[in-house]
């Protein structure tokens, strides 16, 4: 079981989900999911960060600086989770 101040501190790792129709796409073929993260967040922090706030088992993780200066992550999660229906529940 996870702290509070833990679970406050890995919220702060996401700054939102991009839900563009790319993203979208990406979710439904590949079971990726495209997240906007903090800049000093590294793929160890962000895998752990998507994991323990959604219950998901995260595969690999992606990262890049896009041209607004934020951090995008591609997540690539296991079979037996769906990026759509955690893209679909965390936009709510």
């Amino acid at each position: 079981m996870s702290s509070p101040n833990e679970l406050e501190f890995l919220s702060r790792v996401i700054v939102r989900f991009v839900t563009t129709e790319k993203a979208y796409t990406l979710a439904e073929k590949y079971n990726y999911l495209t997240v906007k993260v903090a800049r000093w967040a590294n793929k160890k922090l962000i895998k752990e960060a998507i994991e323990k706030l959604y219950g998901v088992k995260v595969v690999k993780v992606n990262t890049l600086i896009d041209r607004d200066g934020y951090k995008k992550a591609y997540v690539k999660l296991s079979p037996e989770h769906k990026a759509l229906t955690v893209l679909e529940s965390a936009t709510r």
